[in-house]
């Protein structure tokens, strides 16, 4: 991606968070019942998909009904919502949308463009290193279920979380780097095809040199010689930390995460998860459960020397509270 492009992004997030300031951002989100169905000319992801309209329209279809995304406008589909997509340009101006993706530990911003009549298609990619990638998820999905809710605050909410995952979404394309980003040639081109298509059943070593133009022979001494890992390990470490997330994050079946995957069997999606993590999905999801219900017993606060278990003493009852002599009470913080 080059600084021209990265300027646009930046242009393009800067305008989103002032409409959003302004209550001015139009959001749209999908609220489909039931998630991850197989519809002809359509896909699904299970983690979020975040677009901002620029140029032209897109005209997203679901299973049960669309809608269509213009410039200054905001699109976020839930994981796991089936929907197809046809782009049309604008009256003296090509289509152009920013598209942002999740991975592992990862997330993509891309342009995308009119590859063909009403097909989108990426025109640059770039991928930057995301430590709280679980922050942005939380951002996106919250705001995705807001929108749909009523309430007095309900706009108030929606506003601070767009500001604050947009703010985000800035400020890792002014800083953020990824190692992703260091290679170079058909290495990081397998590895945006691995990334961007990793859900396909079909997705291996000769589809991926095909998309390439190479011979697989040649992709894949290549990459095992960049990176020291075979490309055939490389996608399914890929899926499998796909799935570790979608466990962490998404309310999906062990099968419907096998399916989005890309392991057509969940039996050998298991046993490929147990060799990697030591223990099965199902295994996996149940630890993590049991690791949400260990909270502490019952409030604390902890002080330079002690801890105090108490509930803290109500307003005008404060002088019959015992505190060791000598301690003021601003030496404590809450935990």
């Amino acid at each position: 991606m080059s600084a021209h492009n990265r300027a646009e992004m930046r242009a393009a997030f800067d305008q989103a968070l002032k409409l959003a300031e302004r209550n001015h951002l139009t959001l749209r989100v999908p609220h489909e019942v039931k998630l991850v169905q197989n519809r002809r000319g359509m896909h699904y992801h299970y983690r979020p998909e975040l677009f901002l309209g620029l140029q032209g329209w897109t005209d997203f279809s679901f299973p049960h009904k669309g809608f269509r995304l213009g410039p200054d406008e905001m699109c976020i589909i839930p994981a796991g919502v089936p929907h197809g997509e046809i782009v049309h340009p604008g009256p003296d101006k090509p289509f152009r949308n920013l598209v942002a993706g999740f991975y592992n530990n990862t997330l993509s911003l891309h342009f995308a463009h009119e590859a063909r009549p009403g097909k989108p298609d990426i025109e640059v990619i770039e991928f930057f290193d995301a430590p709280n990638l679980d922050v942005f998820l939380t951002l996106a999905n919250t705001a995705a279920l807001t929108h749909s809710m009523q309430g007095p605050a309900r706009d108030a909410v929606l506003k601070g979380l767009l500001l604050a995952l947009l703010g985000l979404f800035r400020n890792i394309v002014e800083t953020g780097t990824g190692q992703l980003n260091s290679d170079i040639g058909k290495v990081f081109q397998a590895k945006c095809l691995v990334r961007e298509q990793f859900a396909n059943p079909e997705l291996g070593v000769q589809t991926i040199a095909e998309q390439l133009g190479c011979s697989a022979d040649y992709l894949s001494h290549l990459f095992h010689t960049e990176t020291k890992e075979r490309l055939t390990h490389y996608v399914q470490r890929i899926r499998i930390d796909g799935a570790i997330l979608a466990l962490e994050t998404a309310m999906l079946t062990v099968a419907e995460i096998a399916y989005a995957s890309g392991f057509a069997d969940p039996a050998y999606f298991a046993r490929v998860f147990k060799q990697h993590k030591g223990m099965t999905p199902q295994e996996y999801r149940a630890h993590l459960e049991e690791q949400r219900k260990q909270q502490e017993p019952q409030p604390k606060t902890v002080y330079f020397d002690h801890l105090d278990y108490t509930h803290g003493v109500p307003a005008g009852k404060v002088g019959r509270r015992e505190m060791p002599a000598g301690r003021p009470a601003d030496q404590a913080f809450e935990r």
